[in-house]
């Protein structure tokens, strides 16, 4: 069975890693980045490799770029199966909540959790027709309130008003058979978390075995490495 899945942000970093390991599994990829220069270029980078997958220019805070996806996924791929929305901005580690610019705050929320939530309500009717379909939102540890602490506000709040959205629409997505589920890939060495972290690969896979999960699987969950992750 073709299983088409799209990867928001995937041009660099978890995002990257998660279309070539779902190109690896067989999948028809989605490869999308702000720019179609982005796009090709990753794509580009994973066909050296011997994988081939689909680069398409989607902005998550633009409107318009939502609104074409569907039209574009049904054209070209005959619809959708799979969403990961990976695409994510501002680990604000020089902020604190008590003296934020909440400018930033706004810019992390318009793609963090708008942006997440924009595209899903574009590309909905598509995961709908799915005969399996999912949606992974790629979280952080730090958006559990269990163990919430000082630092990064904007990057924290926006995660953790993700994660409401993912309780929400599985939830109210499961009469459709919409696994949704929230994903800490935990610290990864990539240019948002810097160096030090665990290889990218152990990253992304725990989001891979989200977008892989079978029918019957979790749904409404926050996971990382496959075990759940306190809310």
């Amino acid at each position: 069975m073709d299983v088409v899945a799209l990867v928001t942000g995937g041009n660099r970093g978890i995002g990257l890693e998660v279309c070539r390991q779902l190109a690896r599994a067989g999948h028809t990829v989605v490869l999308t980045a702000r720019s179609e220069d982005k796009a090709r270029e990753a794509a580009g980078v994973l066909a050296a490799d011997g994988l081939r997958v689909h680069p398409i220019r989607l902005d998550v805070t633009d409107p318009a770029d939502s609104g074409r996806l569907a039209g574009e996924l049904a054209e070209r791929f005959g619809g959708l199966d799979v969403l990961v929305n990976n695409a994510a901005i501002t680990y604000d580690t020089w902020q604190r909540a008590s003296s934020p610019d909440l400018g930033v705050v706004r810019e992390a929320m318009d793609t963090n959790l708008y942006g997440a939530w924009q595209v899903i309500l574009g590309v909905l009717p598509l995961l709908r027709a799915s005969g399996h379909p999912r949606i992974v939102n790629v979280s952080s540890g730090l958006a559990s309130l269990t163990t919430m602490g000082a630092g990064s506000p904007a990057y924290r709040v926006s995660k953790t008003a993700l994660n409401a959205l993912t309780c929400v629409l599985a939830d109210e997505l499961r009469i459709d058979g919409v696994l949704v589920n929230a994903i800490c890939p935990g610290w990864v060495a990539t240019d948002m978390g810097g160096p030090g972290g665990r290889p990218v690969a152990e990253g992304a896979a725990g989001i891979v075995w989200a977008a892989t999960l079978p029918d019957g699987g979790p749904t409404g969950g926050f996971f990382r490495d496959r075990k759940p992750v306190p809310w």
